[in-house]
């Protein structure tokens, strides 16, 4: 695995600032618990020169940190780009929740592509759990990551629902949940208002911005390289290299992964 940071090549600011308003004001996180309760961090540099770099990740969000650390672990050179802090998006203030379900259902995935297709979405929609796990155990991330979650029904119309879904993920492999009646979901929450519900055991809950520094960190032990508060305000392409222009200086790739949601600037 190579160790090596991206190589400058000059030292002088780059001309290329363009008069695009910063998504994030000063880059400070918004008031949160996940921001007040967060684990130290480290101050990172805003990129002011020019460098090259094998691959450049622009995004410092769950995608672009799980993306620059899955290059890393198979010796990649990688340098992440990220406008205002790790985590400042919704990756670091979302609900923290590993929930294994789709706002458009199986069903509905295999009655318009194929048994195949939806088997291989199921499959998807259960593998996010799986890395997020992985990464807390491989690097020792402190993100308070507590197991399984539960669906809970009020009423029996409710609970129909749920044995339906239930049912139709079974048909496509996925055998971590498990139905429970009134009693059995008792056993869970100390409350009688629920008839039952789904107890998905590859569920859970952990603390979403502890979670993006953490992986954030380990990319920075592997030899990756990230630069905060580094707004992209333009790509140009050429036959033979990428050249990613921020604010204050420009990054030089091979390719370049464009890791971004909610504050793109288009």
């Amino acid at each position: 695995m190579s160790n090596s940071n991206a190589t400058p090549t000059t030292s002088k600011p780059s001309n290329n600032t363009r008069n695009i308003p910063h998504y994030s004001d000063k880059g400070q996180y918004p008031d949160s618990y996940y921001a007040a309760s967060r684990n130290p961090k480290p101050d990172r540099p805003t990129l002011k020169n020019d460098i090259q770099v094998e691959i450049c990740v622009v995004g410092g969000g769950y995608s672009g940190l799980s993306t620059a650390l899955h290059l890393i672990e198979t010796d990649h050179e990688v340098v992440v780009l990220e406008g205002a802090q790790i985590g400042w998006g919704a990756s670091g203030r979302n609900g923290g929740q590993i929930v294994n379900g789709l706002n458009a259902s199986l069903q509905k995935i295999k009655k318009s592509y194929g048994q195949e297709n939806a088997n291989f979405v199921g499959q998807l929609v259960t593998r996010g759990g799986k890395i997020i796990r992985r990464f807390v155990r491989d690097y020792d991330i402190s993100c308070d990551l507590k197991e399984k979650n539960i669906f809970a029904a009020l009423n029996n119309g409710q609970l129909k629902d749920l044995q339906e879904t239930h049912a139709l993920w079974e048909s496509h492999g996925m055998h971590d949940r498990e139905m429970l009646d009134k009693n059995g979901i008792q056993e869970h929450i100390k409350s009688d208002a629920y008839v039952g519900g789904v107890i998905d055991h590859s569920g859970g809950h952990f603390h979403p911005l502890n979670l993006a520094l953490g992986e954030a960190a380990a990319i920075e032990q592997n030899g990756g390289t990230i630069y905060e508060n580094t707004l992209v305000v333009d790509i140009e392409y050429a036959d033979d290299a990428i050249k990613v222009i921020t604010e204050f200086g420009t990054v030089t790739c091979k390719q370049a992964v464009l890791c971004g949601n909610a504050y793109l600037n288009k």
